[in-house]
Parts: C-alpha cells; sequence; structure tokens
C-alpha cells in the first residue's frame, strides 16, 4: 500500500492549530499497561499523543512517514521520533508495552499495521486507536454553518478514509482482545481565528484550494463571523473521540 501524504504541505499549520486531547485519556492508556518502559505512538504528526505519553512512560518512540512532520514535532526528552510507516516501524519483536494511534488508523493499512503491533507488543502489552470526527461549535447557528460548510461545499473532497473514522473506527476489524474504554471528548476554547487555522488544516480544504484555486475557509469567514460576535472572544468548540482498546489476545 503506497503511502498517501496529505499532510507534509500543512505539517506548520498541523502543528499550531490541532486540538489537544484530554490529560485523562493518556492516564487511562497508562492503565491498561503493568510495565511502562517504552511505547510506540504511529502516525504521531506533530507528536501531539507521544509527548503525553512521555508523561507516563520512561521512552515513546513516535513514527510517522512524513519527514516534515517529524522535522516539526515537539520535542521531549524522553521522546525519540522517526520517519517510519506504521505498518513497518522496524522496532524488536515483543519489545513495547503500548502501541497508540491518535487520529491516524484511517490513513493506514489497518490489517499490516495490526499484524505489526501483535509483533512488536510484549505478551502484556495493549493497544490503543482513537480519533474525532467533526467538531461541535456551542451555538446552533454557528453549528450549522459549519456543518453546511463540511458536509456541503467540502463533502466531495474528503478522501474515502475518513469514513471509518467517522464510524469510530468500528468499521474495521480489531484482532484484538477488546476493552471498552471510558467516554472521552475533546474540547477547547477557540477564537474565530483559531478555528480558521483549524479548518485550513483538513485535507479537503486542501484538495478543494488545488482544483479551484480559491481558499474556501476565506469565503466562509465573514459567515461564521457576522454570528461569532468579536473575533476574538473565546466560544467552546467540541469533538466526540471515538477509542478502541485491547490486549493481545491467548
Amino acid at each position: 500500500m503506497k503511502f498517501k501524504d496529505h499532510f507534509s504541505k500543512r505539517a506548520a499549520a498541523y502543528a499550531a492549530f490541532r486540538p489537544h486531547y484530554p490529560k485523562t485519556l493518556f492516564s487511562y492508556l497508562s492503565s491498561l499497561c503493568t510495565q511502562h518502559e517504552l511505547a510506540l505512538d504511529c502516525g504521531t504528526g506533530n507528536g501531539q499523543a507521544a509527548v503525553e505519553i512521555a508523561e507516563h512512560f520512561a521512552r515513546v518512540i513516535a513514527t510517522d512517514p512524513s519527514a516534515a512532520q517529524i522535522e516539526r514535532a515537539t520535542r521531549q526528552h524522553n521522546v525519540e521520533y522517526l520517519v517510519a510507516r506504521a505498518e513497518q516501524s522496524g522496532l524488536a519483536s515483543e519489545s513495547i508495552d503500548l502501541v497508540t494511534a491518535a487520529q491516524a488508523l484511517h490513513w493506514f493499512d489497518a490489517p499490516a499495521f495490526f499484524t505489526e503491533a501483535t509483533r512488536v507488543l510484549k505478551r502484556d502489552g495493549a493497544i490503543a486507536i482513537w480519533g474525532y470526527g467533526d467538531p461541535v461549535l456551542d451555538t446552533p447557528r454557528l453549528q450549522s454553518q459549519l456543518h453546511e460548510f463540511n458536509r456541503g461545499k467540502l463533502e466531495s473532497y474528503w478522501t474515502p478514509e475518513r469514513q471509518a473514522l467517522l464510524d469510530g473506527y468500528m468499521t474495521i476489524d480489531f484482532p484484538f482482545a477488546e476493552l471498552t474504554p471510558p467516554k472521552f471528548e475533546l474540547r477547547v476554547d477557540w477564537t474565530l481565528p483559531q478555528l480558521l487555522g483549524y479548518l485550513r488544516t483538513w485535507s479537503a480544504t486542501a484538495r478543494y484550494v488545488e482544483k479551484h484555486g480559491v481558499d474556501p475557509v476565506a469565503v466562509l469567514e465573514p459567515t461564521l463571523g457576522a454570528e461569532w460576535g468579536e473575533p476574538h472572544r473565546a466560544r467552546v468548540v467540541r469533538w466526540p473521540i471515538h477509542m478502541r482498546a485491547g490486549v493481545l489476545r491467548d
């Protein structure tokens, strides 16, 4: 399966505008493991999840096939970044306590990734994959405007792979002894410029620009702005997090 690079050109924006996961999510991941020596974060992007996982593990290896993403990833003393595909980590068998993939599984060859995860995990290791779908704004009018932009103007520019994310990854065979994680939500207080910056990280936005030579977010801005009020007023933006977690089957 050829690596489809949807993010290298927007690595800087991705690092600046992608929201951060709640601390409780990483505490839960830590609770899955009896040992906390080494974790592997695949499709790490800008290292957003890796640096949080590193608060609970002695070391984290964070991989991504995009060299541009790795170059801009957040540095931390116990996180080692490698340019590598999730399906071919190059790591030793039975060396990893926890394997993770945040907002990334839908870009992988999932069966090959799960085979690799099974190979590198210790016998008492765990795996967790998660992601978030469409953002939810804090007034019905704003939400309607954003939904029309996302599911109207940009709908045909999303890749088919994203549907697996919107389905909570439940349509993907998960070959592990599955656990039932708690419900998590991603929540931020953002100004209008922050939200617009995030919308420009979308792969569908980039495809729209490539085809039409026009930034659709700039066209959306006055519509949202009329409802938003003062642009630097912070509003609540929420995303439901979909997680699947498990351990190796006997």
